[in-house]
């Protein structure tokens, strides 16, 4: 069975295809195909990320002593 592939290790790979592209010592055609691996990639982290986001919520203490949830927003982090 294979191991699932992790956010870390799908962006290590990310940026291991991007070094290989930069460097320009790929053929046309390595290079295409190591270009779809790295969108199918980016694909991947930016799914992985909307859904931990998706799953973050933050409690919130009330004035009368009880917790509630509430979604994480992205403005939460700016303030």
């Amino acid at each position: 069975m294979a191991k699932k592939q992790t956010f870390e290790d799908a962006m290590e790979s990310l940026e291991n295809i991007v070094q290989e592209l930069e460097s320009g010592d790929l053929s046309l055609e390595s290079a295409m195909q190591r270009f779809e691996e790295g969108v199918k990639l980016s694909k991947y982290c930016s799914d992985k990320l909307d859904e931990t986001e998706k799953k973050i919520t933050l409690l919130t203490g009330t004035a009368d002593g009880t917790l509630s949830e509430t979604p994480f927003s992205q403005n939460d982090v700016n303030e």
